[in-house]
């Protein structure tokens, strides 16, 4: 299973499992930081600079290329109540689309 040219997740065509095995990273030229003026995490990216909410900041701080979806869904269960995989799928899909993350 192979991610696209643009880093977006492949479209399910296997059962829900293989899903779970994909592994996202952040992609190369994006650094998530925090901005001591605004004392809040930001993503550097070369289209700009996001500022993601606290939840947000968890799961890109578990997105090392060696975590699947299902490994980041249990951790983040630990930290906060009934976390979906469809949840942290979704937001990776749409931090995908804008570059700063990709699936491998």
């Amino acid at each position: 299973m192979t991610a696209d040219p643009n880093g977006t997740a492949p479209a399910s065509t296997g059962a829900a499992a293989s899903a779970g095995e994909l592994r996202p990273r952040i992609r190369r030229g994006v650094r998530l930081s925090h901005d001591a003026v605004r004392n809040t995490p930001v993503i550097l990216h070369p289209e700009g600079v996001l500022i993601p909410n606290a939840t947000a900041s968890a799961v890109l701080a578990l997105c090392d290329g060696e975590r699947s979806l299902t490994e980041i869904t249990q951790l983040l269960n630990v930290r906060y109540a009934a976390v979906q995989p469809e949840q942290i799928r979704d937001l990776l899909d749409r931090l995908a689309g804008k570059q700063v993350v990709e699936w491998t």
